[in-house]
Formats: structure tokens, C-alpha cells, sequence
């Protein structure tokens, strides 16, 4: 494909048919959980709907032989990672890191012996494009891949190959491409046993999953669609030095980059988005999206986005995002019903907007409340150690899967000013960035705004 701009694609070419809409609908709305263990019947008569349970929720993991990660990608979010999976449980180790900077490897290594008095080998610590494969052929068991999410899909696709189980960080790719390559690894884990867990939080946090589990068992009625927002000030750039290539910008600068971070609307707001497509609990059958660009300064992303999804029985949602400083900042997660509507956060409404319940946080100081809520970061950790020492397999690859395309298709809709399906999202041959990298020119992208109505679609 002709990559020359960030949004040129092909909708008519088919790759991978195999992969088709019905494949990727997601089978149970309790993602990494799965469904075992779910659905307990109620008392009372046999012919009551069964009614979905909240599964049990370790406040860490249990104990067992010692499980090596290793983490691909040092800077905050995947340092943080690798602390987060440290608290999960017991005999634990981070044993061998991974980056392209020498400065992100050194201020990894500096906060895990402060904070957790772990060091790293000189030996374990390695740089380059290519550091990816060296930590997964160091004596790992699990990789914690947190590299900017182009990477992802190459990252999952090698870590599989070579059994080793994996935690990957938000969202799981930044085109079609990407994504149905994470899908196909996802089912080559599946038969080689080996769990994935991925970094979309609120499917693991106890406040989210009990609201969520009472929609489903009927308390807003049939679900009408949904209202969700993520507005908040603008994130961090860097600007480039006179020493930097064009590839090292890039990337000290990735969450401003498409081909790097996917855009804002599929690098942030997958959360948010990732937890309506977990009420409505299938895929969208068009989006239409609108989008711009006022305030960034660098890098060819939009500040804002405003995208209306449709699906097969005429239900609507609305998903809008915005990062500019200076206006109000507000998420909004409502999912609306026949008997009234929710606050995935947390609170039930009837239709008349009165509060009828709230998820009963306990008093601060309270650590033996069953209503405890665990840090979700840790708590994803918890559950990918527990899989693993169990041997209950778990992955919720296929939900972030379509998450990330649902995130994708409203992107290009709103880059192009054009209708999107989902049936052209998976067939479309887009693929963001270089084939290859190497510190040196990126002539594959250019630092261009998408315009509406002039961009190629």
C-alpha cells in the first residue's frame, strides 16, 4: 500500500476474509474474566432467568513458583506496569527490560530499586528496535508490552511464538492491519494455553463490574444506546531537538503521531469506549465522525473528535473527545435504558434522573469491606498471575480487539468527513508507519492534519 499519508487506504482489498464481523463479536460482556463461573442460577422456580453473578475478585495471587516478566517498552506507563504486576502477588520478578533509549532503561531501572528494591542485571537490559526479542529469548515467562501501541501487534505476534504469556498495554493496535494481527495471535494463545491480558481497566474494577452486572440483569430495562465523553486539557509534546532524527522525535514524541499512538481517540478514549462496547456487547455497523484541529502544536492529531455509532437494530451511541486546555473537563459513561439509565462508574437511575442505587464504597480506612475496590492497574496483574498459577487460561484479547477497530473506524470516519462500516474496516488494507525502523529520515509519514473532504479514502 501507498503510505505516504497517515489515512490512505484501501477499503476494497480484502486481507484475511477468514476474520470476518461475526468472528469478532464479542462472546461474553465479562471480557477477561470469561463467562466459566459467571451465570449461577437464582432461587426460585427453574424457569427464572439465571442472572449474572460477580465472579470473585483475589486482592492478590496465589502463591506459586517464581513467574519472570519482562518488560518491553521503560518509560512512565510501562515502569508503572512493571510495578503493578510486582504487587500482584508473591514470588514475582521483573528480570529484563527492553526500550530503544538508554535514558528510559536507566530511569526504569532507578525507580524499581527505589520503590521496590529490585535491580536489573546490565546483562537483562537491552536497547534497540530489535530489544523486544532479546528480552523475550532472556528466560521469561511473561512479557508486559508497553511500547507505543504500533508496535503491539509485531510485540504480541513474537511473544506468542514463542509461548510466553502477555500483558499488553491499551489498545492493542493503530490500524486494521495491526488489529487482526493481534486477533490471530490471540488464537494461536488460545491453543498453545497461554493467557493475555490487556490494559483496559474498567473491566477489572470492582465499581464498574457490579453496575455493569446489574444492566445486564435488567435494572435500566433493554438498553437504548449511549452517551460517552472523555474531555480534559491537552497532553504532553516534545519539541524537537537539533540532535534528534526524525525517527527519534517521533517517538519521544508518540502520543502526538497517528502511525504511534492511533490518535487520542484510540489511545485514550478506548476506555471509555472499550466500556460502552461492553454494555451494547456488539460491534457497530457504520460510524459517522466528525473532528479537528485548533490548539496542538505538533504532530498531525486532531484536539477533538465527535463520532455516532450504529448498530444492526437501530440503536444509536454518541462518543465524543476532547483535549484542549482552558475548557471543562469531564467523562461521561451513561448508558441509557427503557427503565432508565447508568453511570458505569458507578450509580443507576430511573428515567426521571433520581438515583434508585450507588455502589456502596466503604469508609475510608475500611480494608475489609467486600466492596473494597483494588487498584485496577494491580488488579489485571492479580488476574493474569492467578490464570497462569492456576491454569485456568484467560484472555480478553478479542474485546480490546474490537474496541480498538471501533475506536479506528470513528478516527478515519472523522479524518475523512465520510461514513465508515465495519465491513470496510475489516477488509481495508490501512496500515500506519515505516516497515522498517531505524533512527535515520521516517519518509513514510508526514507531519500533515487530515482535512475533512480532501483526505483519501
Amino acid at each position: 500500500m501507498n503510505s505516504n499519508t497517515l489515512f490512505n487506504f484501501n477499503f476494497n482489498k480484502m486481507t484475511k476474509p477468514e476474520l470476518n464481523r461475526r468472528n469478532f463479536i464479542t462472546k461474553t460482556a465479562w471480557g477477561t474474566l470469561g463467562a466459566a463461573g459467571i451465570l449461577t442460577s437464582c432461587s426460585g422456580p427453574s424457569t427464572k432467568k439465571e442472572e449474572v453473578q460477580l465472579p470473585e475478585l483475589l486482592e492478590q495471587a496465589p502463591d506459586g513458583e517464581v513467574i519472570r516478566a519482562g518488560l518491553i517498552g521503560c518509560g512512565g506507563r510501562g515502569t508503572g506496569a512493571a510495578l503493578n504486576f510486582l504487587d500482584a502477588g508473591p514470588n514475582l520478578q521483573i528480570t529484563a527490560l527492553g526500550d530503544v533509549f538508554q535514558d528510559k532503561i536507566d530511569n526504569c531501572r532507578s525507580k524499581l530499586k527505589a520503590e521496590r528494591n529490585v535491580e536489573i542485571a546490565d546483562e537483562n537490559c537491552f536497547i534497540g528496535f530489535d530489544s523486544y526479542e532479546k528480552v523475550i529469548d532472556s528466560g521469561v515467562d511473561v512479557v508486559l508490552l508497553c511500547t507505543p501501541p504500533h508496535f503491539r501487534a509485531e510485540h504480541v505476534e513474537a511473544a506468542v511464538n514463542a509461548r510466553k504469556h502477555i500483558f499488553m498495554e491499551k489498545p492493542i493496535a493503530v490500524d486494521p492491519v495491526g488489529a487482526r494481527s493481534v486477533m490471530a495471535s490471540a488464537k494461536k494463545a488460545e491453543a498453545a494455553g497461554l493467557s493475555m491480558v490487556s490494559g483496559t481497566i474498567r473491566r477489572v474494577q470492582k465499581d464498574y463490574m457490579e453496575t455493569q452486572r446489574r444492566v445486564v440483569n435488567g435494572e435500566i430495562g433493554e438498553i437504548t444506546g449511549a452517551n460517552i465523553i472523555r474531555n480534559g486539557g491537552a497532553l504532553w509534546y516534545r519539541t524537537r531537538q537539533p540532535e534528534w532524527t526524525e525517527m527519534e522525535y517521533m517517538l519521544r514524541n508518540w502520543v502526538n503521531f497517528c502511525w504511534l499512538s492511533g490518535d487520542h481517540i484510540t489511545e485514550q478514549f478506548i476506555h471509555e469506549v472499550d466500556v460502552m462496547n461492553w454494555y451494547i456487547g456488539q460491534n457497530p455497523l457504520r460510524a459517522v465522525g466528525w473532528g479537528g484541529r485548533q490548539r496542538r502544536i505538533t504532530g498531525d492529531q486532531y484536539d477533538f473528535f465527535s463520532v455516532e455509532y450504529e448498530y444492526e437494530n437501530g440503536l444509536r451511541t454518541h462518543c465524543a473527545a476532547r483535549q484542549i486546555n482552558g475548557c471543562t473537563n469531564k467523562k461521561v459513561q451513561q448508558i441509557n435504558g427503557t427503565k432508565g439509565y447508568a453511570d458505569a462508574a458507578g450509580k443507576i437511575y430511573d428515567l426521571k434522573g433520581n438515583v434508585v442505587w450507588e455502589y456502596p464504597y466503604p469508609e475510608e480506612g475500611d480494608t475489609d469491606s467486600e466492596w473494597k475496590v483494588t487498584n485496577p492497574y494491580v488488579q489485571e496483574h492479580i488476574n493474569l498471575v492467578t490464570a497462569i498459577r492456576t491454569g485456568n487460561r484467560l484472555s480478553d484479547a478479542e474485546a480490546q480487539v474490537n474496541s480498538t477497530l471501533i475506536t479506528i473506524m470513528g478516527r478515519i470516519s472523522a479524518y475523512t468527513g465520510k461514513d465508515v462500516s465495519w465491513e470496510e474496516i475489516m477488509n481495508s488494507d490501512l496500515y500506519l508507519g515505516p516497515k522498517t525502523y531505524a533512527f535515520g529520515p521516517v519518509s513514510e509519514v508526514k507531519e500533515e492534519i487530515p482535512l475533512a473532504g480532501v483526505s483519501n479514502a
